[in-house]
């Protein structure tokens, strides 16, 4: 019997050396969860104030992505990627120098540039490091890298938060920096697909101003507008989920938190494998299974009635995120010149910043106003409706046949 891990052994050198850094500065990713809580605290901002530096944050990152895609593409991918690392590691080790409000929503939006600036190079350097054949299974890794982080460094600055909230700000910063020097140290190894000879920096062409354009793109605009229904129901873990699990169901918040460690363990131990197993499935295919499970997942909570039939939905909308989301991101990069990969992987990002911001809002004016039944009805019928739109994406044009060839992953039947 094939070992579900075994496709790993394919993937370049240069997709370990990103999941390295990666799991570096997410470890340190701590400020951010707990920003609110500080500034209320050591900063004296009421609650509303420190929600509006969290929304300037969000703003600002809807912004960050697309120009520091555009970045990539004009200076190259390592360059933004190691900036990123760097800037926002500064940008965080500062922050408790601020005292007033503006210098502290001055610094917010720098490090919030800086910090969300990594998320498309980081999906576009993947995309360069791994071959087509290869890109599912390597998102699935970075997002491997992202969840192993995140399951340690939140919980980790939840103790340090009782200690000094300063202290947060310098392990964040600290881990950012020292991900930036791993990734400068290791530049080498950080060759595009089927050319093992040479970095990144150097390989990389210059963007050019062609009929190409990740905003007039046909393609990937219908691909976004596919993928905002289902990112609007993802999104409602971050507060909708929570308020109709205790206030809802009446079940204590304690309970609410072992959601996450099913979701994250799921992710962890599955979704590398299962991407593995999924490297040759059609991506209309891919991209409607995820939506269609996410949606299913979300709509199945108006049904719910305690703990276990909750964790159940979870579980189910763990799946269509494992599937979806690498699916999508290998999607965009495929469908995207070579030279503007870049662009479309900040495009794509930005979505999802839009998402974030606009999905927790309506998912909880929808609770309040029309209760859970809607809430969750709704959230399958958005989910229904991406997985039918994705259900129509056809393999044209791909720039994939730009690319050098790289190493084919064997059928998930075959054996290494």
């Amino acid at each position: 019997m094939k070992h579900p891990w075994s496709g790993l052994g394919s993937l370049p050198r240069g997709v370990w050396i990103l999941f390295t850094t990666t799991l570096i500065n997410r470890l340190g990713t701590m400020a951010l969860p707990f920003l609110v809580l500080y500034l209320t605290r050591s900063r004296g901002f009421t609650a509303g104030q420190a929600g509006f530096v969290v929304t300037v944050y969000g703003l600002t990152a809807i912004l960050a992505a697309p120009t520091a895609g555009r970045l990539c593409d004009r200076i190259g991918t390592l360059r933004v990627l190691q900036a990123s690392l760097f800037f926002s590691g500064l940008a965080v080790l500062a922050y408790p120098l601020g005292r007033s409000h503006a210098s502290i929503l001055a610094l917010t939006i720098v490090w919030a540039f800086t910090n969300e600036a990594f998320r498309p190079a980081n999906l576009s350097m993947y995309s360069e490091v791994a071959g087509p054949s290869q890109r599912r299974a390597a998102f699935a890794v970075a997002r491997l890298a992202v969840n192993l982080g995140m399951s340690v460094g939140p919980a980790a600055g939840g103790f340090l938060a009782m200690v000094s909230f300063p202290a947060l700000f310098i392990v964040n910063g600290a881990t950012s920096i020292l991900a930036g020097l791993a990734l400068t140290l290791w530049a080498n190894g950080l060759a595009p697909a089927g050319r093992p000879s040479a970095p990144i920096s150097a390989s990389r062409p210059a963007a050019d101003a062609g009929s190409w354009s990740a905003f007039t793109d046909r393609r990937m605009l219908y691909f976004l507008a596919a993928l905002l229904p289902v990112m609007l129901v993802f999104f409602q873990h971050e507060a909708a989920m929570s308020l109709f699990f205790v206030r809802g169901l009446g079940l204590p918040e304690s309970s609410f938190g072992l959601l996450f460690t099913i979701n994250t363990l799921l992710i962890i131990f599955l979704e590398v494998p299962l991407n593995l197993r999924m490297a040759a499935w059609p991506h209309g295919r891919a991209l409607a299974l995820g939506a269609f499970l996410i949606g299913a997942g979300f709509g199945g909570m108006a049904f719910t009635t305690g703990f276990r039939s909750v964790a159940l939905t979870v579980m189910i909308w763990t799946f269509g995120e494992m599937i979806l989301l690498p699916a999508s991101s290998a999607y965009a990069a495929e469908i995207a010149p070579v030279a503007q990969r870049g662009s479309y992987m900040g495009l794509y990002t930005m979505s999802f910043s839009v998402a974030f911001a606009i999905g927790p809002w309506l998912g909880t004016l929808t609770l309040d106003h029309h209760g859970p039944v809607i809430l969750w009805g709704a959230a399958f019928l958005l989910g229904c409706l991406s997985a039918a739109m994705m259900a129509r994406i056809r393999w044209g044009p791909s720039h994939a046949t730009d690319e050098q060839p790289a190493p084919v992953l064997p059928p998930s039947g075959e054996a290494l």
